[in-house]
This record gives C-alpha cells, sequence and structure tokens, in this order.
C-alpha cells in the first residue's frame, strides 16, 4: 500500500482550488485566498492524506477539526504563493520535484480506476466466502485459574477444592497471580494455540467442569477450572469487510505493477543490481508481505496444511 498512501499524501497538496466552479457535485467553497477558491472537498482531501479522516468518512465543515485542517490549506497556498513570486518554481530542482509530484498523482487516479473500481460488493463477498469455506473452525476454551508459588500450596488448593469449596472464592483468597485474583482467577475465551505451551497442553482435552493441575509453570504452579468449551464464531461480513477490501487492493495493485513491468523495459543501473532484473516491484512486495490480508484476509483460523 506504500505506492497509494505516498500519492495520497502528496495530491492532497497539490489538487483542487483555483477555480469557481465546484469540482465536486454538492461542493461548497469554505475560503479565499486572493483569487483563489478553497473548497470543502480540498479541505477534506488534505484531511484524509494526514489520516485525520478516513477515505469516505464525512468531515461537518463546522467542526473544530475542519477550521484547523482549512487554516492548515489557507497557509499552505500563502507559502506556495510566495514561492511562485520568489520564482523559486522555476528552478531545475523544483521542475524536477513538481514532476515526481504530478506522475504521484496519476498513479494515484489510474489506481482509482483501475485497481478501486474493480473492488465491488460481488468481489468482497466472493472472497469472504471462499475464506469461510477454508477456514477451520477453532474452539475457544473459558478458564479460571488459581497459581501458587510452590507444589506444596497448590496440593492444598486441591484439598480446599475437593471439600466443595468455590473456584472463584479460593483463587481470590489464595492466587499469587495479581491480574486474575481478583476477578475470581478468570482468564476469560481464548484458543489453545495462543495459550502457553503447560497450559495448552493441560486443556487439550478436559470437558468443561474439570478441574486441571497443579503443574508447574514460569509463574509457579497452576490450577485451572474448565469453565466453558465453545466454537470460535468467524467474522461477519461487515466485520471482515476492511480488510478484505484493503487485501483486494493490495492484490489490485500488484497485479497491475506486474503487468506494466513486464511490457517496459527496465534497467536498473545501479552496481550489483543485475541479478534484480524482472524481481517483483518492491511496493508489490510490500503488498504481498502485508500482515494479516494476504493470506486470510477475514482473520479466520488458516486451514490445516
Amino acid at each position: 500500500m506504500t505506492l497509494v498512501a505516498a500519492t495520497l499524501a502528496v495530491s492532497a497538496c497539490s489538487r483542487g482550488g483555483g477555480t469557481d466552479h465546484a469540482p465536486e457535485p454538492g461542493d461548497r467553497a469554505v475560503a479565499k485566498v486572493q483569487s483563489e477558491t478553497i473548497w470543502a472537498s480540498d479541505v477534506k482531501r488534505e484531511a484524509v492524506a494526514q489520516g485525520l479522516i478516513g477515505e469516505g468518512e464525512p468531515l461537518d465543515v463546522t467542526s473544530d477539526l475542519f477550521r484547523r485542517v482549512l487554516d492548515e490549506v489557507i497557509d499552505q497556498k500563502l507559502l506556495a504563493k510566495e514561492a511562485e513570486r520568489r520564482r523559486l518554481d522555476d528552478s531545475p530542482l523544483a521542475q524536477r520535484r513538481l514532476e515526481a509530484t504530478r506522475e504521484r498523482i496519476l498513479g494515484d487516479m489510474l489506481v482509482e480506476s483501475v485497481v478501486n473500481g474493480a473492488i465491488s460488493d460481488q468481489a468482497v463477498q466472493n472472497l469472504y466466502n471462499e475464506q469461510l469455506r477454508l477456514a477451520k473452525t477453532s474452539e475457544e476454551i473459558r478458564v479460571r485459574l488459581i497459581l501458587s508459588r510452590t507444589k506444596t500450596e497448590a496440593d492444598a488448593v486441591i484439598g480446599i477444592l475437593g471439600q466443595g469449596a468455590s473456584f472463584e472464592a479460593v483463587a481470590m483468597e489464595r492466587s499469587v497471580d495479581e491480574a486474575t485474583r481478583f476477578s475470581g482467577g478468570d482468564l476469560g475465551y481464548s484458543t489453545l494455540d495462543v495459550m502457553p505451551q503447560t497450559y495448552a497442553s493441560a486443556l487439550r482435552d478436559k470437558p468443561a467442569g474439570s478441574t486441571v493441575g497443579p503443574f508447574q509453570t514460569e509463574g509457579g504452579w497452576a490450577v485451572l477450572r474448565v469453565e466453558d468449551r465453545r466454537k470460535e464464531n468467524p467474522p461477519t461480513l461487515e466485520q471482515a469487510r476492511p480488510q478484505i477490501v484493503r487485501y483486494l487492493t493490495y492484490e489490485g495493485v500488484r497485479q497491475l505493477l506486474e503487468q506494466l513491468r513486464n511490457k517496459a523495459k527496465v534497467n536498473v543501473l545501479l552496481p550489483g543490481d543485475g541479478a534484480r532484473q524482472g524481481q517483483e516491484p518492491a511496493s508489490a512486495q510490500g503488498a504481498s508481505q502485508a500482515p494479516d490480508q494476504t493470506s486470510n484476509p477475514t482473520n479466520t483460523p488458516a486451514p490445516a496444511a
């Protein structure tokens, strides 16, 4: 997503403004710098570029955030006009930097028209269905813990529980685990794969209602109670949608860049870079390595090998 993020950041500073006709339907003029109009869409674009709001998220023109970003856009235009007055834009360095900005903006527009245009509700639904089909539903276990410093203390806990004492009450009285003792030792729901290995091994086949232990852990001697076992619910389509859209965008950018590189003649002139010719583009590599989106965009457990 490096290409898109960089493009948005630069294009927000470079596009819009300067016309008396609304650049977008329903747009609103919010300021003038000399004879140049600043539109509400210019301010919103700057807010998106700074990460203050998300793409497609509304920005109320009466809000403090809008006014703050508007002041920044005004300052930006004043600085640019002063730079033009001093003819700084005529220097070779300025021309190269302006051309780089133009290329980023055009790249952004290409991504918007080609990649984003291909991300339909049907494409999101299809990928979600495929992930659900491949997903292996995991089981969650709710566990309570009593942690003792020594095995002798842990054996005493087992004796007290064997006499019918409440696990929660014993945890509050005797557990040395400060994080859970005041909640009756409640560790909440989790899957075995995220538990410490000693806990996971001890709990693997134990039904709800079982008391497990004592067994030694890094923090002391543990006694566990299995409160409940349930199937982990996969995320809904709406919960998974942002990650799916992000993945489809990554994949679309990667495929587009791959097609363009295959059609173009690209020679890297740095020493020792001959072996890199034809490699996957860096921005595509970053996309393909994005965490939690490429191999499993719905965050459901990956299928077993």
